[in-house]
């Protein structure tokens, strides 16, 4: 089960840092010309702040356990990215995207998922 945490785990990290990483270096005209309508209801510094906090739980997913330092932050950071994925849902459900809802409630959940296994029965 350890080495299925870590490939979920591993996976969320690298879809997240590349969500994260567009957010920083695309503009905000740039993302909304590329389908990411919500960026239109965010000033320039707040989807900035997204792409940061995307980038920084991607980091905290397998940073702290791959390197034994405070392995208790992987699981922070994946109820991290669920609540930031649940504001998501929130966000599309006022646009009423409603199309567009299966990734980001499909990416909350699974880091709440995997934070709940590892402060559970699977922890480091």
């Amino acid at each position: 089960m350890n080495i299925a945490l870590w490939a979920v785990a591993s996976v969320l990290a690298l879809v997240f840092a590349a969500s994260g990483f567009s957010k920083l270096a695309l503009s905000r005209e740039a993302l909304v010309a590329k389908g990411y309508g919500w960026a239109a209801d965010f000033t320039p510094s707040q989807v900035r702040l997204i792409g940061l906090l995307e980038v920084l739980g991607a980091v905290g997913l397998v940073g702290p356990p791959a390197l034994r330092v405070a392995e208790m932050l992987s699981p922070a950071a994946a109820v991290g990215l669920a609540v930031l994925m649940a504001a998501a849902v929130v966000v599309h459900v006022r646009r009423r995207e409603t199309a567009h809802l299966a990734v980001p409630l499909t990416l909350a959940i699974i880091p709440a998922v995997l934070a709940v296994l590892r402060l559970g029965p699977y922890g480091f």
